[in-house]
């Protein structure tokens, strides 16, 4: 496992943030309100570290977005909300009337939209840290208990894959809504994450 010093998680923040204000600028376009996204935090962290940070004590549904990328770093990447403030999201932002506690098809695929803007936006930070092309799949919804969407991805009795988790702040119409981004890294790549970290700052 491996540490990011304060600089390396500087350097990081900026990107990604620069990244989470296109992706804020472009779903703002698309729903005609001013929109702003946030990373207040990252680190590298072991997968059952990841785990405890995304599902805690709580016994609620989440709902995410999921999508595999391949390049320099492979893996997946992961937008996770608790399922109730998914809904809230996507009911401020299409102003729809379904009760919350109902996800229409309609909710899905803009919830789905929002998560494939968000992720390719740190997707393509990473790629500019890394001066590599990276590739992403068609992005997925999952939806259910801690289990049933981390299990795949987390529950291995190897932990030696790294997750970098972010914690991404969403703010629009004077509400705020917290969610996790989670890059889930395949094997020793975070080693070449971290060279390249280095080399990016050097270069500044």
């Amino acid at each position: 496992m491996l540490n990011l010093t304060e600089l390396q998680r500087d350097a990081m923040m900026e990107l990604l943030n620069i990244g989470m204000g296109r992706a804020a600028s472009a779903l703002s376009e698309m729903v005609g309100a001013e929109i702003y996204l946030c990373v207040p935090f990252l680190d590298l962290l072991s997968r059952h570290e990841a785990i405890k940070l995304l599902a805690g004590k709580r016994s609620e549904r989440m709902i995410a977005v999921q999508q595999q990328f391949s390049g320099l770093l492979g893996g997946d990447i992961m937008l996770v909300f608790p399922e109730e403030k998914s809904l809230e999201l996507v009911h401020v932002l299409v102003k729809d009337s379904v009760p919350l506690e109902v996800m229409t098809e309609m909710e899905q695929e803009v919830f789905m939209e929002i998560g494939n803007m968000i992720l390719n936006s740190c997707i393509g930070s990473i790629s500019t840290i890394l001066k590599s092309e990276m590739s992403s799949s068609l992005p997925i919804l999952l939806n259910g208990t801690d289990k049933d969407i981390f299990g795949e991805n987390f529950d291995s009795h190897d932990d030696a894959g790294t997750v970098l988790f972010l914690s991404m702040g969403f703010s629009l119409q004077e509400r705020s809504i917290d969610g996790n981004v989670a890059f889930i890294i395949n094997g020793d790549a975070t080693y070449a994450l971290q060279e390249s970290i280095d080399r990016f700052i050097n270069n500044l």
